[in-house]
């Protein structure tokens, strides 16, 4: 029972997962009033090496044919200019400007109608068309938006934004990956499966130490029984179930969003360890096989008691394989071991 797993939803075009040009560090990022946020993000996905490498290859410039608001575009002069302009600070005007475009007002109806996850309520989503400075936003939502702005582009000869969402392209291709949600009735062992791509893993880390705890925690099948039982059409009874998530087909750049802040959006500011690198293999719909191994490339670390103020700062390792802290316009060089020891809230990882 349940839906059929999807065919073809990891296209089999080559990305390249390894940087194609050696560099240090790039350019820092001006603080232009309450947007770390935004500094943080952009550096972060700067340094995402087969996004990195796609700009460079020139294939979405020579390709490209939106007549408005493209934040592709905005992105490849924006990577192109940092990683060509070390030592120096920049404003990231070209990714702002196209905040303020009115057309993300069509993005946002889109992505609520079509996204099967909860509509998310920062105050930023809500501004679309009249982005607003000197306000704190959160960090793992903008990158949300960010990913989805980017997958906007519609390919060469569509007029359709609902195709553009609907097929697949270098973000889904570099950060999507596959989800198997899976529920069993404890009445008659009736398996029932069904799939959904995400971008991230969001992990609870409120009875975790670790980010391998909080992804055992993030597979651990729950118990649904009492008001939470379900109807099963194999043996046709209300009865109680157990339901669990595993990875079912792995992304080429893993982002893990570790649940520090409320709903009210106090922080938890609890230390959770995490390392360079990660077997994903465990959690993973086949749980046995060859392993399934990541690398990190960038943290994002928050630094405050709120996601409405504190301060948002990242740490990245550059094509030449050093870690640098980009805070703001600040770039500085720091070791493995400083990086390891900060309160992550967003971890990328790539195979």
């Amino acid at each position: 029972e349940g839906m059929a797993l999807p065919e073809g939803i990891l296209s089999s075009e080559a990305i390249c997962l390894q940087w194609q040009q050696r560099q240090g560090a790039g350019a820092g990022l001006y603080n232009m009033g309450e947007t770390c946020f935004i500094n943080s993000v952009l550096q972060c996905l700067t340094y995402t090496p087969p996004l990195a490498n796609y700009f460079f290859s020139g294939l979405h410039r020579h390709s490209c044919n939106q007549q408005d608001f493209c934040m592709m575009c905005a992105m490849e002069a924006h990577v192109y200019d940092v990683l060509k302009s070390a030592g120096c600070v920049l404003q990231p005007m070209s990714v702002i400007s196209s905040l303020r475009c009115k057309s993300c007002q069509e993005l946002f109806h889109v992505f609520f109608h079509f996204c099967s996850r909860a509509p998310l309520t920062s105050p930023f989503l809500g501004t679309g068309q009249h982005f607003l400075y000197g306000r704190q936003e959160d960090a793992h939502e903008f990158l949300c938006f960010m990913l989805l702005a980017m997958q906007r582009v519609r390919p060469a000869g569509s007029s359709s934004l609902r195709v553009c969402l609907q097929s697949r392209n270098i973000i889904q291709q570099i950060f999507e990956g596959l989800l198997r949600s899976r529920l069993t009735c404890l009445s008659c062992k009736a398996v029932s499966d069904s799939y959904e791509a995400f971008l991230d893993v969001p992990l609870d880390i409120k009875g975790a130490s670790s980010v391998r705890a909080a992804l055992q925690g993030f597979v651990q099948p729950e118990q649904l029984d009492g008001a939470n039982c379900i109807r099963c059409r194999r043996c046709d009874t209300v009865a109680a179930a157990s339901k669990a998530f595993t990875i079912q087909e792995a992304p080429a750049v893993l982002t893990l969003s570790l649940k520090r802040f409320s709903m009210t959006g106090r922080k938890l500011g609890k230390a959770v360890q995490f390392a360079l690198n990660l077997d994903l293999r465990p959690y993973m719909s086949q749980a046995e096989g060859e392993p399934c191994l990541y690398s990190l490339y960038a943290v994002l670390v928050h630094r405050g008691d709120s996601c409405a103020s504190g301060h948002y700062f990242c740490y990245i390792k550059a094509s030449n394989g050093l870690w640098y802290q980009m805070d703001d316009d600040s770039v500085t060089p720091c070791s493995i071991s400083t990086m390891l020891q900060q309160q992550a809230y967003l971890l990328f990882y790539i195979r």
